[in-house]
């Protein structure tokens, strides 16, 4: 059998038995590829499933009545490849996927069907997977992981589609033994029995988008047995320059069609009889569904927001009550504002998301909660859904706020442009009596280091603030020209002393253009005659940006030029040059500055650099913070005036690091230089992986905490991962000259756990010494930052202090509750004690603001220590924390809600807790209420416990690392 001619290079049919009509063997599997307008990527399509590694595969192409040569291609593949490819021609288009997915289907000759677009591609073992599945369970349906394929200038980006359905082989015998299967509603990631297809009567509704969503519910629910396998099948291309049926959303007609799809759905499930499913598939609409389309609305025409707000209004107005409850908390604010015709707070919470959202509502304090919007909700529903209390915009830095910044006016007038806007002030945070100052940046989009500082007027005016800025952009703007063509603007407002940074946004300024005649006159340095002035113009996301304007009379020239047929060419050329000389750039760029070439470029050239006696890289937390061991190392070197060269890393900020050291922010070329030279590491979890230390440099691991949880290879986890990552753990601990350890339990725990093979150092640990022998230094930093939080009012000072907790994928949960109700907590006992909540450091607290002044977020310190001084008692859960509170001898309590959490560490925790163990709110509160008698009644297990897991900390550590490891630094410089 020969190859067609239209088949992508280096194709071999892979079917070797006869598959022709005339009383040949059925296929296993039909693919049905529907087409329609794409002869271009068809014979990629139906590649992909000649090319399957399952014998006996037919594809049935379906030509939607396509008006290019779809349909010629189509039936010259089925010439060339008889028995394996057939053609059908619909006369006319149908619009939709429906009609030739059931032209396909009836057509079909295999035991088992598949969908495919032309425009996507199967993987390689899609049929074979699918089918040995479908055998081996018997299911009617087998679904399979879909990637989603971004193709972008060359270069592709993957996404799974609703990967965590897919983490395992699966088999439900109803879908309501999984109803979460709605989310993935796609056809083409499945493969269906044709005989289940016919006793149902399954078939794709026509003349109708989203056709599959209903398909695939109506097959879930008559399916006898589904399942699910963890391989890839299915490759989703998406092309930006192309525009696949589904993905044009701005036809009003096309969100019409998909609630109709929806209404028919729940009318199917309604017939089902099953209110639980309804409940899962309407979750979903407002999670997925109706978000992709109000995230877009900003850029929608007035009378398509105001259709689409009225139809979406309609159906939401039909769903159960309780979907507020099942979706997302953003999600369902959006879904209840839109139900309710508060089109822009919900427009404002659909764009509410990322790691730094703008916040474009305002917000409500209304009986120490905040809500969404303008308003305090009048109903009990309405206070429930917009309450966004945990978000914690009442209590965050001003730094963390983004709020949203209009611009109100700019004009240009005898060469002065004259910009003016207001920046939202959520519930009031920015006071009147502040003191408040702003400046306007204009920066390289390109090179942002490159920034135009333009002093601007800021006043407070009601729940906002007014700003303005004139300026002489000829003389204050001074562009390169060419080279550095677009410039986005910034507003940064000091309060206080603390930045807030705004992107000044036109999207309030209606649909048309308004500067659509604006021109700011400038003098680029080296182009004047290309470019003379700056046009305003909206980024996609709606913010203020600058764009050199080609209006001078080289450029002129040039265009009318570039107009001839020659110009035409030259043009297309020198773009397709720029291109190529662009691609190489940003590659060369990522290449040089990724963390591999740093990797290499450290163990092949750095670590051969001499190393300079005395430097000292210290690092806590991966950077995250001047905290733990390595702080107290640092400063008991300081105290005992050894002249070492002390290097600190930063993750993100250098805000809080000692001023005396050199800082370096972790992952940069300074940073790896510093440790390439460097005569010390001391860190507590691990410098990065990859890099050989050499042997002129001392590592000392401190770590940062005994072990009640497993750890390292104890780790299940740990066991079950390839070889690779086992491998990687043993790199790093591979890499340790010393260790500390605090007691005999962590070299029986910890130090076996991490296959630590590097000399033990039993001196305790650094960070503890304040906590044993009362370090003046330590208590007067306690002190202040007792005073720094204004708790000098006589209180008890309670510390919640507890471990991170992981979600269902092993990652931490983001956000954390107090342990107790905090209105509940300042009416039991706010008049005697204040909770200061101190959250793992990967996590945040959620904190209402009923909660006052007695019950406070204390996040933001950096070290821990100040805060265990000045605590009076400490509620933890597992948390190692636990060990060093305990040198205090002072009140401990362990809220441990999760019983399971007793279980799984080193020993048994109730068994040997130096305090009471509660599990429930009352029963914490009670405990703090007679916080007298736990002192006294657990003091004897308090001192057992630290006789136990605390038996090196003596008060001493600090010295005796320096002493042990420094004293020949002094030594060599006095001797110099």
């Amino acid at each position: 059998m020969r190859t067609g001619p239209h088949l992508p290079a280096g194709h071999v049919p892979s079917g070797s038995g006869p598959h022709g009509d005339g009383g040949a063997p059925a296929p296993d599997v039909t693919v049905v590829v529907i087409a329609y307008n794409d002869a271009r990527r068809l014979p990629r399509a139906v590649g992909s499933a000649l090319r399957q590694s399952l014998d006996g595969v037919e594809v049935v192409v379906v030509d939607d009545g396509s008006r290019d040569g779809t349909g010629p291609l189509a039936e010259r593949l089925a010439d060339e490849l008889p028995g394996r490819v057939r053609a059908v021609r619909l006369p006319v288009n149908s619009g939709g996927c429906g009609r030739p997915r059931n032209a396909g289907v009836e057509r079909a000759r295999g035991r088992y069907v598949m969908f495919l677009d032309s425009d996507d591609v199967l993987d390689r073992h899609a049929c074979l997977n699918l089918l040995t599945a479908a055998e081996d369970t018997g299911a009617d349906l087998v679904s399979g992981l879909c990637a989603r394929v971004r193709v972008d200038r060359g270069r592709a980006r993957e996404s799974f589609w609703y990967p965590w359905l897919y983490q395992r082989t699966a088999v439900y015998g109803s879908l309501r033994d999984n109803p979460d299967l709605l989310y993935d509603t796609l056809a083409t990631n499945k493969l269906y029995r044709r005989g289940f297809l016919e006793r149902s009567g399954l078939r794709f509704v026509e003349h109708l988008h989203y056709e599959d969503l209903l398909f695939t519910a109506e097959a879930y629910l008559a399916a006898a047995r589904t399942a699910l396998i963890p391989h890839r099948v299915y490759n989703w291309l998406v092309e930006p320059s192309a525009r696949s049926i589904s993905n044009r959303r701005s036809d009003l007609a096309n969100f019409a069609d998909r609630l109709e799809i929806h209404r028919r759905i729940d009318a199917l499930l309604s017939r089902h009889g099953d209110e639980r499913l309804r409940l899962v598939k309407d979750a979903k609409f407002v999670k997925h569904d109706l978000l992709l389309y109000v995230r877009e609305l900003r850029h929608r025409d007035a009378a398509y927001r105001q259709g689409f707000c009225a139809l979406a209004a309609e159906y939401l107005a039909g769903l159960d009550p309780r979907v507020f409850d099942a979706a997302p908390p953003m999600a369902a604010i959006v879904a209840y504002l839109l139900r309710e015709g508060d089109h822009e707070a919900a427009l404002a919470a659909a764009e509410y998301r990322g790691k730094r959202p703008v916040l474009s509502t305002e917000l409500t304090r209304c009986d120490g909660r905040v809500y969404w919007g303008r308003r305090c909700p009048s109903s009990a529903e309405g206070r429930r859904i917009l309450d966004v209390t945990h978000l914690g915009l009442h209590r965050c830095r001003l730094s963390e706020l983004r709020p949203l910044n209009t611009v109100t006016e700019l004009v240009v007038k005898n060469g002065r442009v004259r910009l003016s806007g207001r920046v939202l002030n959520p519930l009031g945070r920015v006071a009147p009596d502040a003191d408040v100052s702003a400046c306007l940046e204009v920066y390289d989009r390109r090179r942002p280091r490159r920034v135009f500082r333009l002093p601007a007027a800021l006043t407070h005016a009601g729940n906002g603030l007014v700003w303005e800025a004139e300026f002489d952009p000829q003389r204050q703007i001074r562009p390169l020209g060419i080279v550095d063509p677009v410039w986005d603007v910034r507003l940064v407002l000091r309060v206080d002393g603390e930045g807030i940074v705004t992107r000044p946004s036109g999207l309030g300024l209606g649909d048309a253009d308004p500067w659509e005649h604006v021109l700011l006159p400038v003098r680029p340095r080296f182009s004047r005659l290309t470019a003379r002035s700056l046009r305003p113009c909206l980024t996609y996301r709606g913010s203020l940006a600058f764009v050199l304007h080609a209006d001078g009379p080289a450029w002129r020239m040039a265009a009318a030029m570039a107009r001839t047929r020659w110009g035409r060419r030259l043009r297309r050329g020198i773009r397709r040059m720029w291109a190529a000389v662009r691609r190489l750039f940003r590659a060369a760029r990522r290449a040089a500055t990724s963390r591999s070439t740093k990797t290499a470029v450290f163990n092949r050239v750095l670590s051969r650099l001499p190393v300079r006696t005395g430097t000292v890289v210290f690092e806590s937390h991966l950077g995250r913070r001047y905290s733990g061991n390595p702080k107290y190392i640092h400063r008991e070197l300081r105290r005992a005036e050894v002249p070492v060269r002390a290097v600190w890393s930063y993750d993100s900020s250098p805000q809080g690091f000692p001023e005396d050291a050199v800082l370096v922010r972790r992952g940069s070329w300074a940073y790896y230089w510093e440790l390439a030279r460097a005569q010390f590491w001391i860190d507590d979890q691990g410098f990065p992986d990859g890099l050989r230390k050499r042997p002129q440099t001392v590592y000392l691991q401190t770590w940062h905490g005994s072990a009640y949880k497993l750890m390292g290879e104890d780790q299940p986890r740990v066991k079950w991962a390839g070889r690779s990552e086992r491998a990687r753990l043993r790199r790093m601990v591979d890499r340790y000259d010393y260790f500390l350890v605090r007691s005999r339990h962590d070299v029986d725990t910890l130090v076996k756990g991490l296959g630590v093979r590097a000399e033990l150092l039993p001196v305790g640990y650094p960070r503890n010494d304040p906590l044993v022998n009362g370090d003046p230094d330590a208590a007067a930093e306690a002190e202040a930052l007792r005073r720094s939080l204004g708790l000098e009012d006589g209180r008890r000072v309670v510390l919640y202090a507890p471990t991170f907790r992981p979600g269902p994928d092993g990652r931490p949960v983001w956000y954390m509750d107090p342990p107790v109700e905090p209105g509940r907590f300042v009416r039991d006992l706010g008049d005697a004690m204040v909770l200061l909540l101190r959250p793992h450091y990967l996590c945040r607290m959620r904190l209402p603001a009923v909660a006052g002044d007695g019950v406070r977020d204390v996040g933001h310190v950096p070290d821990v220590t100040p805060l265990l001084l000045l605590a009076d008692a400490l509620i933890t859960d597992h948390s190692s924390i636990m060990f060093d509170y305990a040198l205090l001898d002072r009140p401990l309590i362990l809220h441990v809600p999760d019983a399971a959490a007793l279980g799984g560490g080193y020993f048994d925790l109730a068994e040997h807790a130096p305090g009471p163990v509660t599990r429930t709110e009352d029963e914490l509160l009670a405990a703090l209420a007679d916080l007298d008698r736990v002192d006294a009644d657990y003091a004897g297990r308090r001192r057992d416990f630290v006789r136990r897991f605390g038996e090196y900390d003596r008060g001493t550590a600090a010295r005796a690392v320096v002493e042990r490891f420094f004293t020949t630094v002094r030594e060599g410089v006095r001797d110099g």
